[in-house]
């Protein structure tokens, strides 16, 4: 697995991709493991209690939602546009 200069997780190599993109569901789970990370970031929410107190929370309900349209996108790609 290579690793770009930004990033310090390392790619999903290129079959797991055409294999996720042909409908594999052990190569969709890996992808949804590989942006597990990520989608919880983006799914986290600040909450505030009545003394002011920040609380972070996973809102689950986002977190469903952003698998699910990475799940439709996945199984959308053209993998033939790449080559």
């Amino acid at each position: 697995m290579s690793k770009t200069k930004n990033n310090k997780k390392p790619l999903l190599p290129f079959h797991i991709i055409k294999a996720a993109a042909d409908g594999d569901v052990e190569a969709i789970n890996k992808v949804l493991k590989h942006y597990e990370g990520y989608i919880t970031v983006l799914s986290t929410k600040q909450l505030y209690d009545d003394y002011g107190n920040i609380h972070l929370i996973v809102d689950n309900e986002m977190r469903r939602t952003l698998e699910t349209t990475l799940i439709k996108k996945i199984l959308q790609f053209d993998i033939t546009d790449i080559a």
